[in-house]
């Protein structure tokens, strides 16, 4: 009788899959457009014009920027489209809303590239515990991709992992 200790997960065909290896490098921004608001309230063309016109681009070189604006102003489509067309050949990428609505967006980029071909038939747990901010988006849209192809669906660690799905 051998007291040897085998590691059963390492020699099992079990795939564990973490997101936290996706999450690209970059510095995520906060872009408030309130400062160039008449009274952080009213947006008038001219002047708005005038910001985009003179404000330093080049400094979101390789960022991620979340436009919005913090009052209750209605800022028209054309005012982030602007910001966009200036913003655009500096940041990796640009959205409407919050930091969190950046990082969902930018890990439904990159969810949307993955590869399932060869997760086809076999057990994955998702990894839960991130050190990054990944957005917990990401992996509702992580177990749509992997559904129609994976055996199996585990969330956490292949120690205390919980079953989501098994065909």
């Amino acid at each position: 009788m051998s007291n040897e200790i085998i590691n059963r997960v390492a020699n099992s065909k079990l795939v564990t899959f973490d997101l936290e290896d996706f999450y690209p490098d970059g510095k995520r921004v906060l872009f408030d457009i309130k400062d160039w608001l008449l009274e952080g309230l009213v947006l008038r063309e001219k002047d708005f014009r005038e910001y985009v016109k003179n404000y330093n681009w080049s400094q979101h070189q390789n960022q991620y920027v979340a436009l919005t604006c913090s009052t209750d102003a209605i800022v028209p489509a054309w005012a982030y489209m602007l910001l966009v067309v200036n913003l655009e050949p500096f940041v990796e990428k640009a959205v409407i809303g919050t930091l969190d609505d950046l990082e969902t967006s930018i890990y439904q980029d990159i969810i949307n590239k993955i590869d399932v071909d060869s997760f086809k038939n076999k057990p994955i747990i998702i990894k839960g515990c991130a050190n990054k901010p990944v957005p917990v988006n990401a992996y509702t849209m992580l177990i749509k991709k992997l559904k129609p192809v994976a055996k199996s669906l585990m969330y956490g660690e292949a120690c205390s992992s919980v079953p989501l799905f098994k065909r």
